[in-house]
């Protein structure tokens, strides 16, 4: 067999072309390039709504006038495979307990509580019958139902995991309950029966004296967002003697202190002489360092455990969606606890997306806003902005903000301290820290900020809002 090689001229040495060929040509051209592009970059809103103010000192006080304790917080469990048990302080959050230290009773009423199950629908207590039990939810939601003006149901309100109900009544064994409560989701309730708690209350001289005063309603003086009164007179005739009064203040107000976020960013010293065209070389690392320094700065301002939104909002200010996925009734409920001027919803993307279906599933069609420069979805005319930094869970639900931003207007205001030393941008500054034997140039990169709540309701949360149907 005789191989005959092809005539035929090899277009990869270039013998049969007619001209330069695009990759040799590549080799004599300029190559345009981008600067490093950063996928966790994000829009920031938050950073970009919150008014910013100077805290000298590293420190912001919010004074505010002398009010008082509620007692109707949450209560905390903790669980033991499917056993839940509550924590015996944290029974003092209720009204009728508020105040009351005795730690033995508080233990001895823990213990008296029983555990129950309860499956959607399922009616808890019903309207007009003996109130003779307490309800504390430790898992679940339900939705308190009572009869309206004009005769026919209205839902008073809905109540999940924490919150109570019923504690009041068992100081008057013949009162009756005022509402009916039924379950909205599977529950898991601790319930603390009437002839329980006479039991503790027999054996018990110190709650008592806790239950008398609290039927004589010993309570300060003071308006309903626990204030103290400040006494005046209006509408009166003639010369009476004018009640005297004065504005009381806050013993212990609380302090801002100013938070830190920091890295030491390193560059080699040939790196940064020898390749710096057509981009500075540090200066793009640094660019880089400070984008992911800021989206830090707003992740802890939405879920730092000391001045993030998410764990500063007031029990008062939170709420639960009434089905699961947030509709427009639950954003009505939620402006209806920062009604005063309120300035922006922030929501992650999902959560704006499932508001979204509600809508459409309504044939309801928000418009949109122009915010900043830019178009934006709004509810009720204001805007509905994303930010990812408040989570998703496991289970698919998230959180919805409501927030009223400025000190003018008593809102929400971020903290952080201008002129500091080699400041880059204002709050966040840059700091050579030499070079070392490795020949490697080092940066302190610091940024310091926080965020307070100057009354409690500038700040509603929407909770367990659900985005995964």
């Amino acid at each position: 067999m005789t191989v005959t090689d092809s005539a035929e001229p090899s277009v990869e040495d270039g013998a049969g072309r007619q001209s330069l060929s695009p990759a040799a040509a590549r080799q004599l051209a300029t190559t345009t390039k981008s600067v490093p592009q950063m996928q966790s970059i994000t829009s920031r809103w938050l950073l970009r709504v919150l008014p910013w103010v100077q805290a000298d000192g590293g420190t912001y006080r919010v004074n505010r006038r002398m009010s008082y304790t509620v007692g109707d917080g949450r209560v905390t469990f903790i669980s033991t495979g499917t056993e839940v048990r509550v924590i015996p302080a944290e029974l003092a959050e209720l009204p009728l307990l508020r105040g009351f230290d005795d730690q033995g009773v508080l233990a001895a009423l823990a213990e008296r509580f029983e555990q129950r199950s309860y499956e959607t629908g399922d009616v808890i207590v019903e309207f007009g019958h003996t109130s003779d039990q307490a309800f504390l939810i430790a898992h679940g939601k339900v939705s308190k139902i009572g009869p309206g003006q004009y005769g026919e149901e209205t839902t008073l309100g809905v109540l999940a995991n924490g919150d109570h109900f019923g504690d009041k009544t068992l100081a008057d064994p013949e009162d009756i309950w005022e509402y009916t409560v039924k379950a909205v989701t599977p529950c898991t309730v601790l319930v603390l029966p009437q002839r329980a708690f006479d039991e503790a209350y027999n054996s018990s001289e110190a709650l008592q004296e806790q239950v008398a005063k609290f039927r004589a309603g010993r309570l300060a003086s003071q308006n309903e967002h626990g204030e103290a009164n400040i006494d005046l007179s209006s509408g009166h005739d003639g010369e009476p003697d004018l009640p005297g009064t004065f504005v009381d203040y806050e013993l212990s107000p609380r302090e801002y202190e100013l938070s830190v976020a920091q890295t030491v960013l390193r560059v080699h010293s040939r790196v940064a002489d020898l390749y710096n065209k057509p981009m500075n070389q540090v200066e793009q690392q640094l660019r880089l360092t400070v984008e992911a320094l800021r989206e830090r700065q707003e992740y802890e301002l939405v879920n730092n455990t000391g001045f993030g939104l998410l764990n500063n909002a007031d029990v008062q200010q939170r709420i639960h969606t009434r089905t699961g996925p947030p509709t427009p009734d639950d954003l009505d409920e939620l402006l209806a606890t920062v009604w005063k001027e309120p300035t922006v919803f922030l929501a992650h993307p999902r959560a704006i997306a499932a508001f979204g279906r509600e809508c459409s599933a309504r044939g309801v069609y928000p418009s949109n806003a122009d915010f900043l420069g830019q178009r934006v979805p709004s509810w009720r005319g204001v805007p509905i902005l994303p930010c990812n930094k408040i989570g998703v869970s496991e289970t698919r639900t998230s959180s919805i903000i409501l927030m009223r931003a400025g000190e003018k207007n008593q809102g929400v205001v971020g903290l952080h301290q201008t002129g500091l030393p080699d400041e880059f941008e204002p709050g966040l500054s840059v700091r050579f820290m030499g070079i070392n034997e490795k020949a490697i140039i080092s940066y302190l990169v610091t940024a310091y900020y926080s965020a307070a709540v100057l009354v409690p309701d500038a700040l509603g949360i929407l909770e367990n809002v659900e985005v995964g149907r």
